[in-house]
């Protein structure tokens, strides 16, 4: 009796268009959310998970069968689309959303996320997300997405080993006490840390074939999801800021500036 076929490994990388991370953050007049007519690139999280998906296949040689990324923005998010082409995947998914829609939350994305997932014919044998998004810093749609699919998760990588003939990622996470090492077996929710690896730049003539790659253009409709927020942002305002400190000669003087500003002592 012949062996049946190793079936080759899908990795589908989620992907976010944030404000540049060079950018200097500002309140918008209206103090609705941030100025958002800035400078905007792929979260830099995301942008390691690309590089980590095809560092994978660049390990595992042919048994990686493919590489797509998926995002969920308005039309604008496509340039990011394109960066991961150029940097290696070989098609990508864009759940549009109108310009002037609200962000949608990470319940909402994790949910866009296992609808595109449920779409794909070949399946998904690894999602490899970044860890949290700088712009909202929630760090929650990996773990959501693992918990709608009822898929192991290892959060927060700074190592990645995926073996294809035995179905199984080995993930190693920092943790307050050094290195924790988890087994997971596929299909795996990888979410990655910044020291996982350093993004190439994507060359001039890759740039030129990202062109040519397919983009499947989708909605939330489409995919039987509501992106609305469940949140409302009532207000956005600066912090203050810090007023300068002083210095005193003595704690006599100390104990004065403290009754001054109404800070007094308690008895136990």
């Amino acid at each position: 009796m012949r062996p049946s076929a190793i079936r080759l490994l899908n990795i589908l990388v989620p992907v976010k268009r944030a404000v540049d991370y060079a950018v200097k953050i500002r309140v918008n007049p209206e103090q609705t959310g941030i100025d958002l007519n800035v400078k905007h690139s792929m979260n830099p999280f995301d942008e390691i998970a690309v590089e980590e998906a095809v560092r994978i296949r660049e390990r595992l040689k042919d048994a990686v069968k493919s590489i797509k990324v998926v995002t969920i923005g308005p039309p604008k998010s496509a340039e990011t689309l394109r960066t991961a082409l150029a940097m290696g995947a070989d098609a990508a998914i864009h759940v549009e959303i109108p310009e002037s829609s609200p962000p949608p939350e990470p319940l909402g994305v994790a949910k866009a996320l296992k609808a595109v997932i449920e779409r794909q014919k070949e399946g998904v044998d690894v999602v490899i997300l970044g860890k949290q998004a700088i712009d909202d810093d929630a760090g929650q749609t990996g773990q959501m997405l693992a918990g709608l699919m009822g898929w192991g998760q290892a959060t927060f990588a700074s190592k990645v080993e995926v073996d294809a003939e035995k179905k199984v990622a080995n993930v190693t996470r920092e943790i307050d006490g050094g290195l924790e090492e988890l087994r997971c077996r596929l299909p795996v929710i990888i979410t990655t840390d910044l020291r996982l690896n350093e993004p190439r730049y994507a060359s001039l003539p890759n740039i030129m074939k990202a062109k040519k790659k397919p983009l499947e253009k989708l909605t939330a409709a489409d995919l039987g999801v509501d992106l609305t927020p469940r949140l409302e942002t009532i207000k956005v305002v600066e912090p203050p800021k810090r007023v300068g400190g002083g210095k005193v000669e003595n704690v006599d003087e100390l104990l004065a500036k403290l009754k001054e500003a109404g800070i007094t002592a308690k008895r136990a």
